[in-house]
């Protein structure tokens, strides 16, 4: 067997992976990407940020990606049941100057956009190509071995190795890294439907977020009248399911008076699809010559649909990391990573005080009563937007908010803390998480 020789090798060709790739062929490396799938192909995730548009840009699929979403102008948020109060952030009204909306889009379209202007840009990129083995050689580059969709195996030896596997968390799981995430639980089921009411006016391509008792429903429209809608809940909720994962989810819809009459004369378009607890992060980022970018690395929740931007922007910021080791510069290199990994833990920071809070008495209470004091309301849409490193403006005033949280918990105490006890034994079962 034949090992070829790459500068960077990428295993994954999701939006991580493919920005990442796109971004060093423009450096000028040789770049080898390995995607285990074919695309297109289904995948949840469809509601991306404002602050990716930025991103997409500077990768030049911006207009492409126009022609396939749907604006998406802000988030609104239902809270309660009967007699429910709808609330509505808008991007346009942010804190700074992140773009005023974003996009819906189909995963399958999305991600074969990026593969394909991966590949246009000079990238190796196979598909059908499942990783098999990595190993680390005496001169600190990685053998990676691979078998395609005829079951031959291919070789290549990479200067700089990029985990971008998505949930498949190939190092991770490789190296015994992957950890629950000891703070969050959930589970999701999730399909497509034809027919759903869609919000009036400029708000139709607005995604939607509603509370029910074990958790949270996403409904987020799409082009040709498709609906993306999921139920996320704690793990024991989904196991209470008696019928089809179908009658499960729709029961789930019928719960609530808001989704239930939005579902009037809709019809599923695929099979109702779960996932298991898979809120996760892993003990390691990166290493000599590796690194792990988007959800190789940690997910936490899709709440806020922070997933994509998290992972595209990740592999935009790991670029110099992976320039400074080819460079043969080992201290750049250690400054490099320093910079990357604290980047990257900031953002998820940011992203999941909220999401581990989200489902609180007192989160529902604050978010169904925005005051923008010291303009907090728009630090938090600035966060709903994806603006969560360098404006400091936004991180200022979601410390206020974070105060104006921890204020509200104590006065509510009571009901603050038979929340938290009932969540730890919740985690305790599903993560073993000793008391």
């Amino acid at each position: 067997m034949k090992t070829s020789k790459t500068d960077v090798l990428i295993i994954g060709g999701g939006p991580a992976g493919t920005t990442f790739g796109t971004l060093m062929k423009k450096r000028g490396f040789e770049v080898t990407l390995l995607e285990k799938g074919q695309h297109p192909r289904f995948h949840i995730g469809e509601s991306l940020l404002p602050m990716n548009l930025p991103i997409l840009e500077r990768l030049g699929v911006l207009d492409e990606i126009k022609a396939i979403g749907v604006i998406k102008p802000g988030a609104d948020f239902t809270v309660g049941n009967r007699n429910a109060e709808l609330l509505t952030f808008r991007f346009a009204e942010a804190l700074g100057d992140s773009p005023g909306s974003a996009f819906e889009v189909r995963r399958s379209e999305f991600d074969q956009i990026l593969f394909e202007n991966c590949r246009k840009s000079g990238v190796q990129a196979f598909e059908g190509m499942k990783v098999n083995h990595v190993e680390t050689t005496d001169a600190e580059t990685h053998k990676v071995t691979a078998v395609d969709s005829n079951g031959e195996e291919h070789s290549w030896e990479a200067s700089f190795l990029v985990d971008a596997s998505g949930r498949d968390t190939f190092l991770s799981t490789k190296n015994g890294w992957k950890r629950p995430n000891r703070k969050h639980a959930s589970a999701a089921v999730f399909g497509h439907f034809r027919g759903v009411k869609r919000r009036p006016g400029l708000d139709q391509g607005n995604i939607s977020i509603y509370w029910f008792e074990s958790g949270w429903i996403w409904m987020i429209p799409l082009q040709d009248d498709i609906m993306s809608i999921g139920a996320v809940s704690y793990p024991e909720h989904l196991r209470t399911r008696k019928g089809s994962l179908d009658e499960f989810l729709l029961e789930t819809l019928e719960s609530l008076s808001e989704t239930r009459e939005r579902m009037i004369g809709a019809h599923a378009t695929i099979p109702a699809q779960a996932t298991g607890n898979y809120s996760y992060l892993s003990d390691r980022i990166l290493g000599p010559g590796f690194m792990m970018v988007g959800d190789a690395f940690a997910f936490i929740d899709p709440v806020f649909s922070s997933g994509v931007y998290l992972a595209m922007h990740g592999a935009e910021r790991g670029v110099p990391v992976a320039e400074a080791w080819l460079s043969g510069n080992r201290s750049r290199y250690k400054r490099s990573c320093n910079d990357y990994q604290k980047e990257i833990q900031r953002g998820i920071s940011n992203f999941s005080w909220f999401i581990y809070r989200f489902t609180t008495p007192v989160m529902r209470n604050l978010m169904s009563n925005p005051r923008d004091v010291l303009k907090v309301v728009q630090a938090v849409i600035s966060m709903l937007a994806g603006d969560v490193y360098q404006n400091r403006h936004v991180r200022r005033r979601l410390l206020v908010f974070k105060t104006i949280y921890a204020i509200s918990s104590l006065i509510n105490w009571r009901e603050a803390y038979a929340y938290r006890r009932a969540k730890l034994a919740r985690l305790r079962s599903e993560t073993g998480l000793s008391s």
